[in-house]
């Protein structure tokens, strides 16, 4: 079984991915912790990567190709990322987690995540929606797809008002139906 879970920053992606996997004692993959290894690495922020990417398509290729090779070579596993639905077509279900941009800035000033704080909720808040513009900038430029689309998926949850077992339980809930 393979579960791609796609969703915008701070929607809870890697948060219910990982508790995805361990209750269903599957692998667990981040794209999301792969990009920030990746920009940790070159000594930049993640917005920064994301602004390079736009200009080297390397980037991107190469988290790509990770998620080509592991929807082809491997199985039982969820993995979290913005493209995992279109990367992983196989997959047995394909979520999309939504949430209010408010609650996802909030959920990012709570984490551990340095590269995307800043002061104040509105600074996060701006900088998630120049992320996810420039994200969606080069998905569309490079591969014709908007992961906003709902097409994409089998699932979308709001996880504005829910907790990380409840989404889990959405998940798990609806795994015997599919597209």
């Amino acid at each position: 079984m393979i579960i791609t879970i796609s969703g915008k920053a701070g929607s809870g992606k890697s948060t219910v991915a990982r508790e995805l996997a361990k209750q269903l004692k599957l692998k667990h993959y981040s794209i999301g912790d792969l990009m920030r290894q990746m920009a940790k690495e070159r000594n930049i922020s993640l917005l920064e990567l994301g602004k390079a990417a736009e200009k080297d398509k390397s980037i991107d290729k190469e988290l790509d190709e990770r998620q080509i090779k592991l929807g082809k070579g491997e199985n039982n596993f969820v993995i979290d990322g913005r493209l995992t639905a279109h990367f992983i077509p196989n997959a047995d279900i394909k979520v999309f987690l939504e949430c209010e941009d408010r609650v996802r800035a909030e959920r990012i000033l709570k984490d551990e995540r340095k590269d995307e704080k800043s002061k104040d909720m509105n600074g996060v808040i701006s900088k998630i929606r120049e992320r996810e513009s420039s994200e969606r900038k080069r998905y569309k430029q490079y591969y014709g797809i908007d992961y906003y689309d709902e097409e994409m998926y089998n699932l979308v949850i709001d996880t504005t008002k829910l907790n990380v077992k409840e989404v889990v339980d959405r998940i798990t809930g609806n795994m015997g139906r599919r597209k």
